[in-house]
């Protein structure tokens, strides 16, 4: 049991270290890459598979070619949002927008002063510019999930909240497949004042909590 342990856990360490280290393009600082972590599962768990499916001779090789395997296959994903990151970084810099990495997915944190006005859902020129170069992105890269949720602060009716935060959610939903989306890859949802970002006690908070959120999954 113990050599089989020390088998995986040398071919683990193999593939992360051939995978996990890269540079950040915004700091200039070497860090773990989001896709070794990615990389790191699929390594273990291919190196376990080559060990079972190898003769008892041969696990030790076999443990390395299935942790090499599976680190390939796990850091995919990691990799394929990593350069999806890159590219929304640079296109929402000066926008308003923040992107936030979570994981394998992408949260793109769209405002309220950057979408839409008070109590409205028709999309500011603003907003609808700044979707044009999400669209450019996600179009670019197809193999990504959309989920657009709206959101209100706590002020007013939750009914009316909760139908507003849809009406906005629907409505950045219909810019990103005008720009050339497609439909199958979004859904919309309307949150209302749920999830709170911050204090709805002040109106610095309720500023905040007045937004959309795009995140972006691998498919």
């Amino acid at each position: 049991m113990k050599k089989r342990i020390a088998i995986i856990a040398g071919a683990v360490a193999v593939a992360m270290t051939l995978s996990a280290c890269t540079t950040n393009p915004y700091t200039g600082e070497s860090e773990a890459g989001k896709s070794g972590i990615g990389a790191g599962v699929g390594a273990a768990l291919g190196a376990g598979i080559g060990m079972i499916s190898s003769s008892k001779k041969d696990r030790g090789k076999g443990a390395l070619i299935g942790a090499a395997a599976g680190a390939a296959l796990g850091g995919g994903a990691g990799y394929y949002m990593d350069v999806q990151e890159a590219k929304l970084r640079d296109k929402m810099k000066g926008t308003g927008v923040s992107v936030t990495r979570q994981g394998d997915n992408i949260v793109l944190n769209m405002p309220n002063n950057v979408t839409f006005d008070t109590d409205s859902s028709t999309l500011k020129p603003a907003g609808a510019n700044t979707l044009t170069g999400v669209a450019m992105v996600l179009k670019e890269y197809e193999k990504t999930a959309v989920n657009v949720v709206g959101y209100t602060d706590s002020t007013g009716a939750r009914a009316h909240n909760m139908t507003l935060s849809q009406q906005r959610a629907d409505g950045v939903a219909s810019a990103l497949i005008t720009q050339g989306v497609a439909a199958n890859r979004i859904r919309s949802i309307g949150a209302g004042p749920d999830n709170p970002i911050a204090s709805n006690s002040t109106t610095a908070g309720k500023a905040q909590n007045r937004r959309v959120e795009i995140t972006l999954s691998p498919l």
